[in-house]
């Protein structure tokens, strides 16, 4: 199968709903690859699954190239769409185009996906005119955790009004897609049926056009550790703990290495 690209992430726009997944590694995209995931999303969330931040406001721009191009060896055909992380573009346009070109020059991102309603859509026109695709990110925005913690945006009649303004400006820029997180699933429905674009879903409900999952939610890694929208599709966290004390057991009782286990 042939790799995936902005042009046909956009083309599945009205047709049947498509996965997508955060992945932060080699392994991990590997695994989605594998499973024939289009749409792949590195993100800066990995400032809490994979570092152990408190929130993703730690991550910088190198972390995000070096686990971005981890992720870039782990894929065939899916579509890689790299975070750029707190401050990386907030600053200055020319320092967002600068960042962003180095996602997909020294990383070999397929595309990046920044944070912000209509305000950002001077930079999103900025970036698709100089080659850059684009993905937006509107709802509940984690790099303004400070400002708006982390709750469900749009529940007012103003707030729906204006996430739908905001969604209709990034498409009006350029943006391929967009990611609706947390928001009340008739709003997110609503914005869907009025774009041309994708929307990708994460607590968005079943009316988005795509959802994505955190590669760590999604196979239960960390078991004491689920949202509300988070479906855990397997228990490997469990598994792994279970795996982890027999094999320290076997050791401690020399049960391990057995005889299969070793060279003559």
């Amino acid at each position: 199968m042939s790799k995936w690209t902005p042009a046909r992430i956009r083309a599945l726009k009205g047709k049947d709903p498509f996965a997508t997944v955060t992945v932060f590694d080699y392994t991990s995209a590997l695994f989605a690859d594998r499973a024939g995931l289009p749409y792949l999303l590195v993100g800066d969330s990995l400032g809490m699954t994979v570092l152990g931040h408190p929130s993703t406001l730690q991550v910088t721009m190198e972390v995000m190239l070096h686990h971005t191009a981890a992720v870039m060896r782990g894929v065939k055909t899916s579509m890689a769409v790299a975070d750029l992380p707190f401050l990386s573009y907030q600053v200055s346009d020319d320092l967002a185009v600068q960042n962003a070109g180095r996602l997909l020059q020294e990383a070999g991102a397929d595309a990046v996906k920044l944070e912000g309603g209509a305000e950002r859509a001077p930079l999103i026109k900025r970036m698709v005119q100089n080659g850059i695709p684009v993905t937006g990110h509107i709802g509940l925005t984690p790099q303004s955790v400070k400002q708006i913690g982390y709750q469900v945006q749009g529940k007012s009649p103003e707030a729906a009004a204006k996430l739908k303004a905001d969604a209709l400006a990034l498409q009006d820029a350029g943006a391929f897609s967009l990611v609706l997180e947390a928001c009340p699933s008739d709003l997110a429905t609503e914005i869907t049926e009025a774009l041309d674009i994708p929307t990708i879903g994460i607590g968005a409900g079943a009316g988005c056009d795509a959802q994505v999952l955190v590669y760590h939610d999604l196979l239960g890694l960390f078991p004491d550790m689920k949202p509300k929208f988070v479906k855990q599709y397997a228990q490997l966290g469990t598994q792994t703990s279970a795996a982890l004390k027999q094999y320290a057991e076997e050791v401690k009782n020399r049960q391990f290495p057995g005889s299969e286990h070793c060279y003559s």
